[in-house]
């Protein structure tokens, strides 16, 4: 399996494309709001589209689903308290699956586990591929930050909870972030400040 990623819409999101080079069969994780250019990747890859999975359902990873949907009738996956978000944060944002907690996801041997971690959303999911030991953390987790809680269904409370699951998870694991540049779960253990502020919200008295 291998995995490619462009960066595209109107607020730079990272949208991940995992595939099966030998079957052309692909996996999109977050297509954004400029679904031509993903698109394009798609078919200059000779991919096939079999899920797109969205990390949540803010208007800038998944508010252009249209086209890819009228060029392949694949299902959409999001979390459900994501459909009580406001419009003027999801353009639209439609999905006919319902991720849930622990969910196991397979799709011609693509396999991921989905950890719901609410906190820039109610509905914010990040997505286990064990096949590529990454996490995708959507806007959960950044590299040396994380996402906004200030937005209509955000919480801090609910933020430093997700951040201190995803440093508890075993080993070490290739971050994939919504936006900006990749990291390394050990890296942001260590040097991530709201990781950091997270833990020792976390600890005891």
């Amino acid at each position: 399996m291998k995995l490619t990623s462009l960066t595209v819409g109107s607020i730079g999101t990272n949208c991940y494309i995992i595939y099966k080079e030998e079957t052309g069969a692909a996996v999109v994780i977050d297509p954004s709001d400029e679904a031509e250019l993903v698109e394009a990747r798609i078919a200059a890859l000779g991919l096939e589209p079999r899920a797109i999975l969205l990390t949540h359902g803010h208007f800038d990873h998944g508010g252009d689903l249209g086209r890819l949907l009228a060029r392949w009738s694949v299902p959409v996956y999001c979390h459900p308290a994501d459909r009580a978000l406001p419009s003027w944060l999801t353009h639209g944002v439609r999905f006919d699956r319902e991720l849930t907690e622990g969910q196991s996801l397979d799709f011609e041997g693509m396999g991921f586990t989905v950890l719901h971690t609410p906190g820039h959303t109610p509905g914010s999911v990040c997505f286990l591929w064990e096949a590529g030991k990454t996490v995708f953390t959507g806007d959960t987790l950044f590299a040396g930050s994380c996402g906004r809680t200030d937005l209509p269904g955000g919480s801090w409370k609910q933020m430093a909870a997700s951040l201190r699951r995803l440093a508890a998870l075993p080993g070490d694991w290739t971050v994939c972030p919504g936006h900006g540049e990749s990291s390394s779960l050990d890296a942001e253990r260590e040097g991530n400040p709201y990781v950091e502020m997270a833990l020792r919200e976390g600890s005891p008295e």
